[in-house]
């Protein structure tokens, strides 16, 4: 359940409620029985790593990842025979 943040417009009194989405709003100040307004933050959420990317879960569309690899490298060409100069 997310935490909401409210302070009150009279009395300047600030807590953290723990509530369901589908609860009501606070109107009322414990305190002084002012009316509260809902404070909005930050949002609490990171995200750590290296993150996600379009290919890391699938190959290119008709080939499977083996294939796409082997597919790339070219045959090997032929050397020219070396000559050693003559003197």
């Amino acid at each position: 359940m997310p935490t909401y943040s409210y302070a009150c417009k009279t009395c300047a009194h600030a807590f953290d409620v723990v509530q369901s989405f589908s609860d009501e709003s606070l109107t009322v100040c414990p305190e002084c029985e002012g009316t509260l307004r809902k404070r909005y933050g930050t949002v609490g959420v990171t995200f750590n790593g290296s993150g996600f990317y379009r290919t890391d879960s699938r190959a290119s569309a008709g080939t499977s990842a083996g294939e796409s690899a082997s597919s790339t490298s070219a045959a090997p060409s032929a050397a020219p025979a070396s000559t050693s100069p003559t003197t």
